[in-house]
């Protein structure tokens, strides 16, 4: 019999335990040992049944188990302090207080999903584990952050694994009562509800609120009794539905989100945000509510636009086109005809999305391009992923070298307090006197020595095998209802054994399957008589992703094969749970992506943060931190012929890795058991990775270089009634129209010899057509470097070309004005340059940002 309704009824707690009630809505419980502990005394096989939600431990509690408790007042004093220390970490001055006012005073943080703990499935994968590290490292720091996004009620989906390897899907209804989430309400206590105009009726949506330490996190809801049915379902699922039922997310998402962040700030009385950051395009509409709004004060379109590109943060994450969301421009056209955004015609709407660039589609709205349109200050997530951003946006400012694109990097950043195993963190804390492990003295060898190391990381391994043999009888169970669970599911896995990790999402260039080019080969390292290996994999596929599903069915059948099924094991329902003993009990951590198709890879982060070494192609973050000594990098074989060829030259590298180096080193004792070069590896990531890969490190890169300076424009342009963003608006309007009557008519340079040597200067002099603009508008450049075969420059430098101030001004585009210049030639070898002209305001932060530029020909 199945329920038509359900709901979560709360536990009624005794008023000397009113604490733990407080406690439990601060999601700060999801990253803080002390209050786990203390939910965890309640009830301990409860609180693992419940996976570790202290509202459903709360909600399953026997009352007279409470009463016990309520009794002990040693417990009682022991929830007493943690609320105390809760309120205390909420209210004191932190990091970010110490800045001086040139500081954003409120930063929105707009992210389709949130991954912050296991018991709010509101995340699919690396995406929403990272907006969730955000969210989690600026509360730590006391960043004044507020977090935005949808409330989905199937979250992604329950992965579940037939015998024959095949992934089903399923989608649990999440009760939000169940939830720590409160609704958002007015004065009067009605809930706050959002409206959007769409073309063929209202969409309506409430607001839930979640505490996430300092931060708040605002999640749109439109299962509401107000929408009908067809609109209720807007937010049911997380990357679910078509093209318009995804439009539809992305519209709430990102204009219905400024509207709830607008509703929040008079609420609660918070400043209103300075600054916008767009994680991924999926939330880029809300740019386009925010030039609705400064229209309204009286700003036209392009006087808004230059107001909202100058407080927007636009990150990237993906480094492949296929990764981007775009839509039917026919489609978006549909939604903006209405009275969705007052004041924004549809073709200013269109001009954002298009892809108006050789090679671009002119049928697509491309959400990544709006993003770029609409953000003055973007960022890839680690340095080689800035660089292959820089390469696939390089169309939309043509005439520039890729490496001009205005796209910097961040690099991403785990939350250590979430991924870093309590047995770790006790070592720390014991040994070290830190509970922060990331700025723990792990060099120490006295404090802690080798001997403590391999103990510590022996237990974990220990517990994540206690796990998988745990979740993969469960898994066996519910597909036998009423069966034993077969007798070698015991000794699945070998807590002693060489244990290698793979978790990730299935799309096919993370090349799950790698590892099986050569089956033969896999079972003869898996089997090793003295060097045994053990893989653990998990990972889900896009519902709609047959190829990925195909790749977990050929490796879930290899897994099953009776000779390797307790070396080889795949994890059903990957999540943060399973990930918080997954990362920390593996011996390596293994990634082989296609180069350069990762954009960073934070799964391999969260294993080195507990001592894991990497294995991994040098793609993402590993390209940036690998030093020979914290892991083991595969070659990429990027001259292969073909994808078959890359893919066999890899996997022998990867097997060959394994046999010959990492298997020998793991299983070299000393007299004590201890593989002292494996620790002393383990001991090097810990010391040197552990501050580089944190969470905090990447918040506060943000913060100085892409928050603060987003505040300053944004300032800047809204300063005096806006008159400084009337100003660059006409500017920029004038130098476009003017742009094409501007040329570099001549060059000549002297002053070498004719064998030019290191130390000679290079005077160069340029006749320059100015279309009109004033020198004030420009910056004419001698652009010079390292030249090898054909015209290419290399190792690019640029100098400042000066006007002749003696020439008289003149207006008429006809005559050419002077421009000179000195470079001295610092270097032996081929040498070219060439002149261009680029536009010059102190409002823009790149040469390239208006995407014009006239070159010498």
């Amino acid at each position: 019999m199945k329920a038509i309704r359900r709901f979560t009824v709360r536990a009624v707690l005794p008023e000397n335990l009113s604490a733990l009630e407080e406690i439990a809505g601060n999601l700060r419980w999801s990253w803080h040992e002390p209050t786990r502990q203390l939910f965890a005394r309640i009830a301990p096989e409860l609180w693992q049944q419940v996976g570790h939600d202290p509202i459903a431990l709360l909600g399953a509690v026997e009352p007279a188990r409470l009463a016990e408790l309520a009794a002990d007042q040693g417990y009682v004093d022991w929830a007493s302090h943690i609320r105390e220390d809760l309120r205390a970490y909420l209210s004191e001055p932190r990091w970010y207080q110490s800045l001086d006012d040139s500081a954003p005073h409120s930063i929105a943080y707009f992210s389709p999903e949130f991954g912050i703990a296991a018991a709010l499935p509101q995340y699919s994968g690396g995406l929403g584990i990272l907006a969730g590290d955000h969210l989690k490292a600026a509360s730590d720091l006391g960043v004044p952050l507020v977090g935005v996004g949808l409330f989905y009620r199937s979250g992604y989906f329950a992965q579940a694994i037939t015998p024959d390897g095949w992934q089903l899907e399923s989608y649990p209804v999440l009760d939000p009562d169940g939830l720590p989430l409160s609704v958002l309400r007015n004065p009067d206590g009605t809930p706050v509800q959002i409206t959007l105009a769409l073309p063929d009726g209202v969409l309506h949506a409430r607001v839930w609120q979640v505490a996430v330490g300092r931060v708040t996190l605002l999640l749109l809801d439109t299962d509401i009794p107000d929408n009908e049915e067809r609109l209720r379902s807007v937010t049911d699922r997380l990357y679910g539905g078509g093209g318009e039922h995804r439009l539809l997310q992305e519209l709430l998402l990102g204009i219905g989100g400024v509207r709830a962040v607008k509703a929040w700030n008079d609420l609660t009385g918070t400043p209103a945000a300075e600054v916008f950051h767009t994680n991924e395009g999926h939330a880029g509409f809300l740019g386009l509510e925010r030039i609705s709004d400064l229209i309204g004060e009286g700003l036209t379109f392009d006087e808004a636009l230059q107001v909202v590109r100058a407080g927007t943060v636009f990150t990237t994450h993906t480094p492949v086109p296929a990764g981007i969301d775009r839509f039917d421009t026919p489609l978006v056209q549909r939604y903006f005809s209405t009275d969705l955004l007052p004041g924004v015609d549809p073709q200013q709407v269109l001009s954002l999305g298009a892809e108006d660039y050789p090679g671009g589609s002119p049928d697509v709205f491309n959400m990544a391009v709006m993003g770029l349109r609409l953000g003055q200050h973007a960022n890839g997530v680690s340095r080689l992923h800035g660089e292959v951003s820089r390469q696939m946006f390089n169309g939309l400012y043509p005439g520039f070298d890729a490496q001009e694109v205005p796209i910097d990097s961040v690099t991403n950043g785990v939350h250590a307090p979430t991924w870093t195993d309590p047995m770790l963190l006790a070592l720390a804390e014991e040994r070290l006197g830190t509970d922060d492990t990331t700025a723990a003295d792990w060099a120490n060898g006295q404090a802690v020595t080798d001997l403590d190391l391999w103990s510590v990381r022996t237990r974990m391994r220990e517990q994540l095998v206690e796990d998988a043999r745990r979740r993969l009888q469960a898994a066996w169970e519910s597909q036998n209802p009423g069966g034993i669970a077969p007798a070698w599911m015991d000794e699945l896995l070998d807590p002693s054994v060489l244990t290698i990790g793979f978790a990730r999402r299935v799309p096919t260039y993370k090349r799950l399957t790698l590892m099986l080019h050569s089956p033969e080969r896999l079972r003869s390292i898996l089997l090793n008589a003295d060097r045994p290996v053990q893989i653990v994999i998990a990972g889900k596929s896009h519902p709609a992703d047959d190829e990925g599903k195909r790749l977990i069915q050929k490796l879930v059948q290899f897994a099953s094969e009776p000779d390797i099924r307790t070396r080889m094991v795949f994890l059903p329902d990957y999540d943060i749970g399973m990930a918080q003993l997954l990362y920390p009990g593996t011996d390596i951590w293994l990634n082989n992506p296609l180069r350069p198709l990762e954009a960073c890879g934070t799964s391999g982060m969260k294993a080195a943060l507990n001592g894991a070494l990497n294995l991994s192609i040098l793609d993402g973050w590993w390209n940036e931190f690998y030093d020979g000594e914290n892991g083991w990098a595969i070659p990429s074989a990027d001259a292969a012929g073909d994808g078959a060829e890359r893919d066999a030259l890899e996997a022998e590298a990867l097997y060959d890795l394994i046999e010959h180096q990492i298997a020998p080193r793991f299983y070299d004792r000393n007299s004590d058991g201890v593989p002292e070069r494996w620790v002393g590896q383990i001991r090097h990531t810990l010391s040197t990775l552990s501050p580089e890969l944190s969470a905090g490190r990447m918040v506060r890169e943000y913060v100085t270089r892409l928050y603060v300076p987003a505040t300053t424009f944004e300032r800047r342009l809204t300063a005096d009634g806006f008159a400084a963003a009337r100003s660059l608006a006409a500017w920029k309007s004038r130098v476009r129209a003017a742009w094409p009557g501007v040329t570099v008519a001549h060059v000549d340079a002297g002053g070498v010899d004719a064998v030019p040597q290191v130390g000679d200067e290079l005077h160069v002099r340029a006749l320059v057509h100015l279309g009109g603009l004033s020198p004030d508008d420009v910056e004419v450049q001698l652009v010079y470097g390292r030249s090898h075969e054909g015209d290419d420059l290399t190792d690019v430098r640029h100098e400042a070309l000066a006007v002749d101030e003696a020439e008289p001004g003149v207006d008429d585009p006809s005559v050419a004005r002077e421009y000179r210049g000195t470079v001295e030639l610092d270097h032996a070898g081929g040498f070219g340059y060439t002149v261009r002209v680029v536009p010059r305001n102190p409002l823009l932060i790149s040469d390239a940002e208006l995407g014009l530029v006239a070159v010498a020909s």
